[in-house]
């Protein structure tokens, strides 16, 4: 075969590889979400995330990706513990940071064949880095979740849930502050997430730091968008459409019915904005 032919069937292997892909995204997946809005876990909360992932100490085994930590050896020890504790012995950590594991299709198998997937806390966009920057991770992901993984976030690894990320930074006050003062237009940072879940924005320690403004500010950034705002010790189970609350505390959405924002001197307006407070055991749909 001539050196055309090769590259020729090169192209062929990777495109039907990445129409593969996209066709598996607009297909329901067959996994579900388990995004935690931070703060201390409860094991009660664990051993949902454990139910929810039908993940057994002899079926299955759970991935830890630690990459939003500043300490990810530390983050991996106890993200596998708390699985480990309650009987789980078959989780790994997997740092696609530390570049010697970037090119080595093993350990994106692991991530692909996963049964549980779990992000701790950390800074999102530094997980997001280390996403971008490990060639087949972000597919990875979405493939476990299609074929029918859970995937798991607290705090940080809530916010990438999203496609559209809340960075936590503002453009016009750089200083960090842990909540939003002010409801303003082109304000908000945001960025890309995994997009797992659509047509949303995550915010997590959403009660407890008072970050109203900042999840306001999204949905009147983007108001196609649903805001959902997650306490600490409390997440939501998404499948498919539907939103279960469990844990400790509360879920607020928000969903703007006014279209596009008005803005006069740089501040934002809505006029109708639906606020809903969800306590555990309640559901409710995206769309």
């Amino acid at each position: 075969m001539n050196r055309f032919g090769k590259i020729f069937i090169l192209f062929l292997i990777c495109f039907l590889g990445y129409a593969t892909f996209v066709f598996a995204q607009n297909q329901q997946p067959k996994g579900k979400l388990f995004i935690i809005g931070g703060g201390h876990k409860p094991q009660s909360l664990v051993h949902q995330m454990i139910d929810e992932s039908g993940i057994t100490p002899t079926n299955g085994y759970g991935i830890v990706l630690p990459m939003a930590s500043s300490v990810p050896d530390t983050s991996a020890y106890y993200g596998m513990l708390q699985f480990r504790q309650l009987g789980i012995k078959d989780v790994d950590a997997l740092n696609f940071a530390d570049t010697s594991l970037v090119n080595i299709p093993q350990k994106l198998d692991s991530v692909r064949k996963a049964t549980l997937i779990y992000i701790p806390g950390g800074v999102q966009s530094r997980f997001m880095k280390a996403v971008h920057d490990t060639p087949g991770l972000y597919q990875a992901i979405h493939e476990a979740y299609q074929n029918g993984a859970l995937i798991a976030g607290t705090s940080a690894g809530a916010a990438v849930m999203s496609k559209i990320m809340i960075t936590g930074d503002q453009k016009k006050y750089p200083e960090y502050t842990s909540t939003f003062y002010h409801i303003e237009h082109n304000n908000i940072i945001t960025a890309e997430g995994l997009g797992l879940i659509t047509g949303v924005i995550v915010d997590q320690h959403f009660v407890k730091r008072a970050r109203n403004n900042r999840l306001l500010t999204a949905v009147m950034e983007y108001p196609d968008r649903v805001g959902i705002g997650i306490d600490e010790s409390t997440a939501i189970v998404v499948n498919a459409n539907k939103v279960k609350v469990v844990g400790e505390s509360q879920v607020l959405v928000y969903r703007n019915q006014s279209g596009p924002s008005e803005t006069k001197d740089g501040k934002l307006a809505a006029k109708n904005i639906h606020l809903g407070i969800y306590l555990a055991g309640e559901s409710f749909q995206i769309r």
